[in-house]
């Protein structure tokens, strides 16, 4: 391990920033590179990349030096890409039955895939399991803070050689004396035609679980779609059969319209022919009164015989009965009874005088 100073207490140094790139403020990046246990889902998904990648990455470092084992490592560069995109990752009892679950609480949401979602920079120094490590660090006495750390120097070492034994040596992380030295015999290779080709394979690898991602992607799109084209299809067949429904609601419209329209002239024709009759009607019955009034006789007339006289009452009374009643049977009998509501047939006796 990597310190700054030979010191007690000294800092961890982080190096090896071969692949690292600076983000331009504004500008998008992506990148399919990196060391496949600790790049971040939007990595193996060929995303924009922003400081939610480092933080991934910070959550996987986390939980190796708490555990001394790796959240993703398949037996193939493949397998650790799939684990990573299906976050196939979990707490063992093994590596964690001493870790809290404020530090687990930690791990996870640095450990999350959506990147809206995942800790910030600020809010990872600000988790409570980041307080609490500070408190207690303020709190603890020196002596017992070195204890605690070389028990846990000690527990990772242990975690670090088993996760070691059961991991093909191409793909441990774990020991670092033989980290180093892969390192080293890297670095004398790097010229050479072996490294080229150990790169190419390597290029090539990357390919292949970038292609194997995207081929799942591809099925998982395309039974969308699928459902998708189904759902189209019934929408199209409900709108025909609406658009069907609506044209023949428009057609019977149209009759109604035409019937509608036949009724009204027609009614228009009988009530021109109702007036005109109502008219003819009421002029008829006014000749007629005209004609019955020029035969009544007015009281004190004599019939010139014997200088005798008598009134003509009774006649005229019985006169204008029975020419209401004929007038009223004939007009109920050829034009019916709505039509006398408007004509007044009262003959009187005052009528027929003169």
């Amino acid at each position: 391990m990597l310190l700054d100073k030979n010191v007690p207490l000294p800092r961890i140094k982080l190096i090896d920033f071969g692949l690292a790139h600076k983000i331009e403020a504004g500008a998008e990046f992506k990148n399919i590179f990196g060391t496949p246990e600790f790049v971040a889902p939007e990595i193996v998904n060929y995303e924009p990349l922003g400081l939610e990648a480092d933080m991934w990455s910070i959550g996987v470092i986390t939980y190796i030096l708490l555990s001394g084992a790796s959240p993703f490592l398949g037996e193939t560069k493949q397998d650790t890409l799939a684990n990573i995109s299906a976050m196939n990752y979990e707490f063992d009892e093994e590596f964690f039955c001493r870790t809290s679950e404020l530090a687990k609480s930690f791990i996870r949401q640095l450990l999350e895939r959506d990147k809206m979602k995942r800790l910030t920079i600020q809010d990872a120094l600000n988790h409570p399991w980041i307080k609490v490590y500070h408190c207690h660090m303020e709190t603890t006495k020196t002596p017992k803070k070195r204890e605690r750390r070389q028990l846990k120097t000690k527990r990772l070492k242990e975690y670090t050689m088993k996760s070691h034994s059961s991991m093909p040596p191409n793909n441990t992380y774990v020991n670092f004396e033989r980290f180093a030295q892969v390192v080293e015999d890297i670095s004398q290779m790097e010229g050479s035609f072996s490294g080229l080709a150990s790169a190419h394979d390597s290029l090539q690898e990357d390919i292949d679980a970038l292609v194997s991602v995207y081929n799942h992607k591809e099925s998982w799109y395309r039974e969308e779609s699928e459902g998708v084209r189904h759902q189209l299809s019934q929408i199209r067949y409900e709108f025909r059969k609406v658009e069907a429904m609506k044209r023949s609601l428009q057609d019977e419209m149209k009759v109604v319209d035409v019937s509608v329209s036949d009724v009204s002239a027609r009614y228009q024709e009988r009530k021109s022919n109702f007036d005109a009759l109502r008219q003819e009607l009421s002029d008829e019955l006014k000749w007629v009164q005209d004609v019955v009034g020029s035969f009544g006789v007015t009281d004190g007339v004599t019939d010139g015989v014997g200088g005798g006289g008598y009134l003509n009452c009774n006649f005229s009374t019985v006169f204008n009965n029975d020419m209401n009643e004929a007038l009223k049977e004939m007009l109920n009998r050829n034009c019916g009874g709505d039509l006398l509501s408007g004509i007044s047939l009262n003959f009187t006796e005052s009528g027929l005088k003169r």
